[in-house]
């Protein structure tokens, strides 16, 4: 006998639980990179890529064998068949998401938790410039509106910070220039992540051969061992979290909840980490918010006229009487 299948509903909700999980996780990342000191942001990084690596290759065995028993490709099959320019392409991704880890990790350990949240505020904005530029789309006027109001928050918060936010936009833009290329190349997230930690792994090694007596790892006990150890663990739970819960749900609805991520680091910035914040740059936050705000609108409304037209186009044709 076999099972009935699972309702939409059911699936809808498993999505929601999957992706919130997914940006929970990536909000409360600087309270785990806190834990991580006296490590420095290049021998964190150099720990998640390796760590990360044999959590992949381990996950990728493991669904390799269960798409066998299903008489889909397994591992291999799937490595080989990526060709060699995706190869490449995961190459720069991989360099795209590193820059974005060390910068992250700087920014956390060295007090500027609000200016990486800031960073994660801006990232849709400028994926969308990022469309025009590369992928040749066409805004509609509140998406441009968005991008106009986004322009001025930053030239605020340059005048907050006396200098623009860089940790900011060079969050925004490492991440936003790894969505774009992993766009170009459609595979799971689990071969992808391997693919792109393969590549990183020698230069890893190498930075912690280097790094030689300043290498904190075997320097401070078997608990902070263990804590860079789990970080190939912190890496890859929210990204397989993410990967289930956002093929369940509509794209739109990611888009909402992304902003997760980046309010529980501001709040963690504002408030654990007390963190300044001075009249000029909740100005500058405002405008972003409300940039957001336009911006998740103009998704939210062309959501529901695409689904609107999709109804309409489903619905038989009325018979004559």
């Amino acid at each position: 006998m076999t099972a009935a299948p699972t309702p939409p509903a059911d699936e809808h909700a498993r999505g929601l639980v999957f992706t919130t999980a997914a940006y929970l996780l990536w909000g409360a990342m600087p309270l785990y990179f806190v834990l991580l000191v006296p490590a420095t942001a290049i021998e964190i990084v150099a720990h998640r890529v390796l760590w990360s690596l044999l959590v992949c290759l381990a996950l990728s065995a493991l669904v390799g064998r269960w798409r066998r028993r299903r008489g889909g490709l397994g591992m291999l099959a799937t490595l080989r068949r990526l060709g060699t320019r995706s190869w490449l392409l995961l190459g720069l991704a991989g360099v795209l998401v590193a820059a974005n880890w060390v910068i992250y990790v700087l920014a956390v350990n060295s007090g500027h938790v609000v200016e990486a949240a800031l960073g994660y505020f801006i990232n849709p904005v400028l994926s969308v410039v990022l469309g025009v530029v590369f992928l040749r789309e066409r805004l509609s006027w509140a998406r441009w509106l968005a991008v106009g109001i986004s322009v001025v928050a930053v030239l605020v918060l340059a005048v907050g910070y006396g200098r623009p936010p860089w940790i900011s936009l060079g969050l925004a833009a490492s991440f936003g220039l790894y969505g774009l290329v992993k766009k170009t190349v459609p595979t799971d997230a689990v071969t992808s992540l391997s693919v792109e930690t393969a590549w990183l792994t020698p230069v890893a090694a190498v930075t912690l051969l280097v790094l030689g007596p300043a290498n904190t790892f075997a320097a401070l006990g078997v608990g902070h061992a263990l804590l860079l150890v789990s970080s190939g663990l912190a890496t890859t739970i929210p990204l397989l979290f993410f990967g289930a819960g956002a093929r369940r749900i509509p794209l739109s609805l990611v888009g909402l909840l992304q902003n997760l991520t980046p309010v529980m680091q501001f709040a963690m910035g504002v408030w654990l980490f007390h963190e300044a914040m001075p009249l000029v740059r909740w100005v500058g936050f405002a405008l972003v918010w409300v940039a957001l705000l336009v911006l998740m609108g103009d998704i939210l409304a062309r959501g529901r006229r695409r689904g609107l037209r999709r109804r309409e186009s489903a619905a038989p044709e009325p018979t004559g009487a």
